[in-house]
Parts: C-alpha cells; sequence; structure tokens
C-alpha cells in the first residue's frame, strides 16, 4: 500500500509561505518643496555656481576688508616714495611694481599700495550697489503691486511716472546734484555724504524697472483662482496684496535685483570715474581708472587691475543672476 501523496516524512521540518511585503522592491517617491527643485536646478548649473561663489568671495573680501589688508598689504592711504622712480615717478620694477609686499605693484605718483584700494573699493562698490538695489527693490515692489491691483487711474498715473523716470537722464542728473549739494548734510559728512546720495540717487532712478515687472506679474497674479477665493472669504486689501500676491512675487524681484546689483557697479564706477563718486582719498574702482589715465601709457597695469576687478565682478553678479532666473523659472527645462 502506497502513502498518500499528501503525507511528509517524519524528519521533514514544516515550511511556512512568505509572501513578499507589499511594496517591497519598491523605491518611495518623496515630494520636493519648490525650494528643492530650485536648488537642484541651481546645483546643476556649475556656471552660476561659479558666478555665485565669486560673489560671496567679493562680498567676505569687502566685509573683512582692514584684516586682508593688515595680512597681505598696507593702509590704502600709506605713500610709498621709495617704490618709485625718482626721477619719473613710476613704479620700480616690472608690472608696476608688482612684488611679494606689493601685490598688485603701487600708484604712479603717490606710491599707494594698489591691492589695498581694490580691496577697499570693494566696499564702496558693493555698498552702494546693493543698498541701492534694496531702495530700488521697496520702492518697485510697492507701487507696482499697487499699480497692477488696483489698475484704473492709479495704474496710469504710475505707469506714467515710470515712463518719466525711465527716460530721465540719470547720470546728468546725479553730477549736477553732486555738484551743488554740501559737504554736509543731515548729520553725515565726507564720504557718508556721497555714498548716500549715490545709494537714494541710483536707487530712485531703478525703482521702474522693477516696477515694471512687478506691475505685469501682478496683473496676471490678481487673477488667479486663490486670489478670488481670498476676496470671498473677507480678505482685504492688504491682506491680498501682501498675503497673497506678494509671497508670489519674490522669485521675480529676487531675479531682477540680483540681475540690477552689477548695474549699479558699474553706475558706481562710471561716477567715480567722472568725480561724481565718493571724494579722494576714498578709494574707489572708478577713480583708480580715472587716476590710470595720465599714466596708462606707461604704467597700463594701473589700469588693467581695478579694470579686471570690475570685468570679473560684473560678470559673476550677471552669470549667477542667469543661474537663478533658470532655477526659479517654473516652466524651465533645465
Amino acid at each position: 500500500m502506497t502513502a498518500p501523496l499528501h503525507d511528509t516524512p517524519a524528519d521533514a521540518k514544516p515550511t511556512e509561505d512568505v509572501a513578499p511585503a507589499a511594496g517591497a522592491g519598491v523605491k518611495k517617491v518623496e515630494g520636493r518643496s519648490l525650494k528643492q527643485i530650485a536648488w537642484n536646478r541651481l546645483k546643476r548649473d556649475k556656471v552660476a555656481l561659479a558666478g555665485g561663489i565669486t560673489v560671496l568671495l567679493l562680498v567676505l573680501v569687502a566685509v573683512f576688508a582692514p584684516l586682508i589688508v593688515s595680512l597681505l598689504g598696507h593702509p590704502p592711504n600709506d605713500f610709498h616714495q621709495d617704490k618709485l622712480d625718482p626721477l619719473t615717478n613710476l613704479p620700480t620694477g616690472a608690472f608696476g611694481g608688482v612684488s611679494s609686499d606689493f601685490l598688485f605693484g603701487v600708484e604712479p605718483n603717490k606710491g599707494r599700495d594698489v591691492f589695498s584700494r581694490i580691496v577697499y573699493g570693494a566696499r564702496i562698490s558693493l555698498l552702494v550697489a546693493f543698498l541701492a538695489a534694496i531702495v530700488a527693490v521697496v520702492l518697485g515692489t510697492l507701487f507696482g503691486i499697487i499699480a497692477g491691483y488696483f489698475g484704473g487711474w492709479v495704474d496710469a498715473l504710475i505707469s506714467r511716472v515710470m515712463d518719466v523716470l525711465l527716460s530721465f537722464p540719470q547720470l546728468l542728473f546725479i553730477i549736477s546734484l553732486i555738484s551743488v549739494l554740501p559737504d554736509d548734510l543731515m548729520g553725515l559728512e565726507g564720504t557718508s555724504v556721497r555714498v548716500a546720495i549715490l545709494v537714494l540717487v541710483i536707487g530712485f532712478f531703478g525703482w521702474p524697472y522693477v516696477g515694471r515687472i512687478v506691475r505685469g506679474q501682478t496683473l496676471s497674479l490678481r487673477e488667479r483662482e486663490y486670489v478670488e477665493a481670498a476676496k470671498s472669504l473677507g480678505g482685504g486689501r492688504r491682506h491680498i496684496l501682501f498675503r497673497e500676491l506678494l509671497p508670489n512675487l519674490v522669485a521675480p524681484i529676487t531675479v531682477y535685483a540680483t540681475l540690477m546689483i552689477p548695474t549699479n557697479i558699474l553706475t558706481e564706477a562710471a561716477l567715480s570715474f567722472l568725480g561724481a563718486g565718493v571724494k579722494p582719498p576714498t578709494a574707489s574702482w572708478g577713480g583708480m581708472l580715472r587716476d590710470a589715465l595720465e599714466t596708462y601709457e606707461h604704467d597700463p597695469m594701473f589700469m588693467v587691475f581695478p579694470g579686471v576687478t570690475i570685468f570679473i565682478t560684473v560678470l559673476a553678479f550677471n552669470l549667477f543672476g542667469d543661474g537663478l532666473r533658470d532655477a526659479l523659472d517654473p516652466k524651465g527645462t533645465r
């Protein structure tokens, strides 16, 4: 007689059917916030990252200028006549007197340390550029969002004011204003007066650019469903403007502010070159280019160093601003 097919040997161990766990081997999908998406896009843009790192280094140089100069240079207004040729007043040595003690050489005629003056000049250029951008962003955002949301005669009035300011000769106005203002103004004196005037005037003439962008974005956003929902729930105008619309305008405002800073740097350099910037002996990149006009034929390095510094600074801000714009653009493909 044969054993039933279902019988098992006595020494066999019982087995259990183990079902695979539900979802085993399936990769979990995690949601990403808009900040994470933008950061991942920005990380893939190596050119923009290089620009951002350069900008960060420039800011650190400006902030820690006294420490850097004390370690690697000399006080920016000290004269070193022993480094000049007594007959020509030109720096001794090659490349404008470049050496281990004077990394960028010395100025013709005065013998001041070029490296130290470029480092301290970064403080003036970046300070004016950043503060003027803040003034422009604040005014442009305020008037732009009001014009775009209310429309009608309010929009028409603000738009005409922006058109007038955009057509105004900014450089000529600043030069004429500097020439008639006293050296002491509202408790400020010397370099502080010039810096304050540059910040206010450059920022005042820059806000229409921001205002136009904010106005256009607001005209589109005010028709969105969440704005209509806020109105239906009893949200006031202030709530809608600053709690519903403004958070959605942060990305374009940030991008344009980043791209506005290099323009402000060039404007400050141009005004200093024309004599309407900070007063000597305060170091500024534009002022150094102006001084180099007298000796560039015999000592071109004095013009090369501040010129290259301006070029690198403006290029770094533009590259970072372009990358930031691509990263924050929801319709971008990169």
